[in-house]
């Protein structure tokens, strides 16, 4: 089907102490996976619509496969839970070429 892609809204960081560790522990496991980092930043401008945010990530993966591999795996499974212990984020997957 394509590439996949990772957009992960970050609404609220409740602790920015914890969300540092998140950001500094799981940049390793999205490599091993064969992902890569297409943007980092900040909300960007809402022209449209309603679309409340502190930070936006977009990751690039092979696969969708090769992105649920990531995500599920237990590289990432204690950094997905200190970052669900510390911020209320959005995440979606989507292909495309």
């Amino acid at each position: 089907m394509g590439k996949a892609y990772n957009i992960v809204n970050i609404v609220k960081i409740y602790d920015q102490e914890k969300f540092q560790r998140y950001i500094d522990g799981h940049i390793p496991t999205i490599s091993k996976f064969r992902g890569k980092f297409l943007i980092k930043g900040n909300s960007g401008e809402v022209l449209e619509g309603n679309w409340p945010s502190n930070l936006i990530v977009i990751h690039e993966f092979p696969s969708a496969e090769q992105f649920k591999a990531w995500y599920y795996s237990e590289d990432y499974r204690p950094w997905k839970e200190l970052r669900q212990s510390c911020a209320d984020v959005n995440v979606i997957l989507t292909q495309g070429d």
